[in-house]
């Protein structure tokens, strides 16, 4: 009855977006993106609480939001770690046994709406904005992204070079947004007239077209060190998303897994990331 009950909600809220389109496109267009982008879950559970506390950093302020940053000091490069969707920094707790042993000098943040982060709501100009800030502020030599923060990091990498990055690792990251708009579609039910008025939406506030966001043409002129590492069998993210990415990133190294899916915390997935990292 619950699954039930959770899969006739968005067919609900998509039917009254169909009819409230014709009414008015462009309100019907902010609250397709209102719902697409608000944070339900990833804020900091108990069993995460004892591991996150005693290594918070500092706070910053930035574009509106509260992000809360945590460290772990080491003598080696420092990585900057940029965690996923409905996720918060705990998510690296199995990566940072091996960073941390590796003596690397590790910076995590918790995106807007997850973790202890202020907001409701990310959308990945947003994210890219924080990461910015955070590459400024802390300046360091390599990336790691999971999901949706390996989107954002070849994004703003896009947007805004940066030369000190040196090498750049995705996880199980999307490639076209056009194929995550048409997930959200199916799965609201939303008629051809409210996407329609979604792109004129989007691109009017962030000046690109849903087809134009994509990681593969982000890549593409990148020039950094990447490692790209996806599982076939991921459910949430497809497997040709970093294949597509890795065929036009020069710099970069794809590893294709079975069975690890979309987190990805295996033992094996985090040797290959230290190896690469010291490399």
């Amino acid at each position: 009855m619950n699954a039930l009950f959770k899969k006739f909600i968005p067919k609900l809220y998509g039917a009254l977006l169909n009819v409230f389109a014709y009414i008015s496109p462009k309100k019907a267009a902010e609250k397709a993106f209102t719902i697409f982008t608000k944070v339900r879950k990833g804020r900091v559970l108990p069993h995460q609480k004892d591991y996150l506390d005693p290594v918070k950093h500092e706070r910053i302020d930035v574009s509106g939001h509260s992000i809360q940053t945590y460290k772990w000091h080491g003598t080696k490069d420092t990585v900057l770690l940029i965690h996923g969707w409905e996720s918060n920094t705990w998510r690296w707790h199995k990566l940072l046994e091996k960073l941390t042993a590796a003596d690397f000098n590790v910076i995590a943040f918790d995106a807007p709406a997850h973790g202890y982060s202020s907001g409701k709501y990310l959308y990945v100009p947003l994210y890219a904005e924080i990461l910015e800030v955070m590459i400024h502020t802390y300046v360091p030599d390599h990336l790691i992204g999971h999901s949706v923060g390996g989107m954002t990091i070849l994004y703003n990498e896009f947007k805004n070079p940066n030369d000190t990055i040196e090498k750049i690792v995705t996880i199980g990251s999307p490639s076209e947004f056009h194929e995550i708009i048409e997930h959200f579609k199916n799965m609201l039910g939303l008629s051809n007239r409210v996407i329609d008025a979604l792109e004129i939406y989007i691109n009017e506030r962030f000046g690109f077209t849903i087809k134009e966001f994509s990681s593969s043409k982000f890549a593409s002129s990148n020039t950094k060190k990447g490692l790209l590492l996806h599982d076939r069998w991921d459910k949430i993210t497809p497997y040709h998303a970093s294949e597509r990415v890795h065929s036009v990133w020069k710099e970069s190294t794809f590893i294709s897994t079975e069975g690890p899916g979309h987190s990805m915390h295996q033992e094996e997935v985090n040797k290959k990331i230290i190896a690469f990292l010291q490399d």
